[in-house]
């Protein structure tokens, strides 16, 4: 069994996995390890797809799997791959470049906690969005267990990564991008604000939310109503209702042309 180095990384849960060996065009699977007596149709389907692709396969224990991804729900599938290389504001600019419709973009201001970055990424997969930005540094990377949680929205979603958020913010004001942020700061909702054209919604960290600097940025600060007992959201779900709020209202506007 190979060892893992900085130069490799492991993806498991099914859904990852199988996004994973979809958009393998350039040969970063090196291994397929399943767990041994599992012959079920999915993972037939995942060993038919890895065999035509040739990619080795190994047949190993259940344990073996837990260990290598710290008990992890890997539902009996783990790949290993090359690492990925970091998207930088380079890749954020050709992004931009390219695209025939309005900028759509997601800014998470030092999300803390895989499950939360994983779960914005299939939303944002969801929604339509070109890009998902976060900040170099105090904030979660693109872990094994993010792509898992993201069910393959890993390897098709842009996971930009910047060295100044701020600098970043301000060069996309200057690109004509309305950033949006959300918090709970103001008296201003998410229903009555317009989020058409080109924009860019901005969520803050699970514990202190958007930075000062960050709201001081923003052009608009939006908060989400809440009429119940209950203080806050989860940062995903907040995450969730805001994007598909602009999806909504960009699917009208699109269907009012």
């Amino acid at each position: 069994m190979s060892i893992l180095s900085k130069k490799h990384e492991h993806i498991f849960g099914f859904h990852a996995v199988q996004q994973k060996l979809k958009s393998d065009s350039s040969h970063h699977v090196l291994e397929l390890w399943v767990q041994q007596k599992r012959q079920d149709v999915k993972i037939q389907t995942l060993l038919k797809q890895a065999k035509q692709q040739g990619i080795a396969i190994q047949s190993v224990q259940k344990k073996t799997l837990d260990k290598i991804t710290e008990n992890g729900h890997h539902q009996g599938v783990v790949v290993l791959c090359k690492a990925h290389l970091v998207k930088t504001k380079t890749t954020l600019k050709d992004i931009l470049a390219s695209l025939t419709e309005q900028p759509f973009l997601l800014i998470l201001d030092e999300i803390q906690d895989p499950h939360n970055l994983g779960a914005c990424l299939r939303t944002a997969d969801a929604a339509g969005i070109n890009a998902v930005i976060i900040p170099k540094n105090q904030a979660c990377k693109l872990t094994a267990i993010v792509r898992s949680v993201a069910c393959g929205a890993a390897d098709t979603i842009p996971l930009i990564e910047v060295t100044n958020l701020a600098n970043t913010l301000r060069w996309l004001k200057k690109q004509g991008i309305w950033l949006i942020g959300a918090t709970e700061q103001t008296q201003t909702t998410i229903f009555e604000t317009k989020l058409t054209g080109p924009l860019a919604i901005i969520v803050g960290s699970e514990g202190m939310g958007l930075r000062r600097l960050t709201q001081e940025i923003c052009d608009v600060l939006v908060r989400l109503p809440m009429l119940g007992k209950v203080e806050n959201l989860n940062v995903s779900v907040a995450t969730g209702i805001c994007l598909y709020e602009a999806m909504r209202q960009r699917m009208n506007y699109t269907l009012s042309e």
